[in-house]
């Protein structure tokens, strides 16, 4: 893979990607949302983004291990949990704050629905604490939570992969076939509490864990035995397509997301493998190189993920939903550019702000 400081390239373009997907599932008037991996698949950007933040964690942990240690490490994650913490309450917040906005101004009454301002309002101090203690987690927040817990699990998650890929896998899968017990046991089975079972999701992230410290070697994915697992998935993916598309005439529960169901991995799998065939031939790579923008939304990850809740909840609301046919679809598709241009331009001001802080700590340190 390309790097840079450090990073991969492909990392940070196929972050990039998902987040502006993200920000565009979440648009209910989108028509580009409507060619978005959900819509032929039985997975979603869910996976992709979370299986990524398990790869980019192992890459940081390691990266931190061989330079300052395994206590520097282990803090780096500590510090990481509390980050995505507060980047949580931030979301959670505007979330509520745009909640209340529309509601007072009579804009945009299911957006109103969705944001849970209506039982924040009824309940301020009770919803305010179950807030913060992870049990009501707000529209788009409820997918950070468990990265708060998965930023706690890398400084043990990571070392045992690099020792036992099968024992680190092997207890993955245990904990995954037992997610829902666990997850009734801690009381986080409750899907508009916890959107995310971590018990479950954690299979995503370990699997992004382990293609970072295990990958498969360039001699066996040249072998003929790759060849054919490359047919496989491609057989696989139109499979699932066919089905998402002419068989499913209503949508899964929400369980089957909530706690990651068999098809749903399996899917991802099989769209993972043909990814990375993609990225080994240098695909992605060339795409990296004529979208430097998109590369520049997957490095700020985090700041382009708190924002894109607001661009999503903007757009929804500033998008006229009264046109319908040709019109409506023009409507939308301007929402939608209007929607990636702000997230590019956030992730843009961003990266080059935090370019200048660090320039300008260097000067400070050789003039120290």
């Amino acid at each position: 893979m390309e790097t840079r400081r450090g990073r991969s390239v492909e990392v940070d373009f196929f972050r990039g990607v998902v987040l502006i997907v993200i920000v565009l599932d979440h648009i209910p008037g989108s028509p580009l949302s409507h060619l978005m991996l959900h819509a032929y698949a039985l997975c979603d950007s869910a996976e992709v983004f979370v299986f990524l933040g398990g790869y980019a964690s192992a890459a940081a942990y390691t990266a931190v291990l061989a330079l300052r240690g395994e206590s520097a490490a282990n803090m780096r994650f500590v510090r990481r949990c509390w980050e995505i913490y507060r980047a949580y309450l931030l979301t959670a917040m505007l979330t509520l704050v745009s909640g209340a906005l529309l509601a007072v101004l009579n804009l945009n009454r299911p957006m109103v629905e969705l944001t849970g301002w209506p039982p924040f309002a009824l309940q301020p101090w009770r919803e305010a604490f179950d807030i913060a203690l992870l049990r009501r987690q707000p529209y788009l927040s409820s997918v950070l939570p468990m990265y708060v817990l998965f930023a706690l699990f890398v400084p043990v998650a990571v070392p045992l992969a690099r020792r036992s890929a099968p024992l680190a896998l092997a207890l993955s899968l245990a904990i995954w076939a037992g997610a829902r017990p666990l997850a009734a046991l801690f009381s986080i089975d409750d899907v508009p509490g916890w959107a995310f079972n971590p018990f479950a999701w954690q299979l995503m992230f370990v699997f992004g864990i382990l293609c970072r410290v295990q990958p498969l070697s360039e001699r066996f994915q040249t072998s003929g035995t790759a060849q054919w697992f490359t047919r496989f998935a491609v057989v696989a993916v139109l499979g699932f397509a066919f089905v998402k598309l002419f068989v499913l005439t209503q949508p899964l529960p929400g369980t089957h997301k909530q706690n990651l169901s068999v098809e749903r991995v399996l899917n991802f799998i099989a769209i993972a493998w043909l990814a990375a065939q993609c990225v080994r031939i240098g695909g992605i790579a060339w795409l990296a190189r004529r979208l430097p923008a998109v590369v520049t939304v997957g490095r700020t990850g985090l700041v382009c993920f708190v924002a894109g809740t607001l661009v999503s909840l903007i757009v929804d609301t500033a998008t006229p939903h009264t046109f319908h046919g040709f019109r409506g679809v023009l409507v939308g598709l301007g929402g939608d550019l209007a929607a990636i241009g702000a997230l590019l331009m956030i992730a843009r001001g961003w990266n080059g702000w935090k370019d200048q802080r660090h320039r300008a700590h260097a000067n400070g340190a050789g003039y120290g």
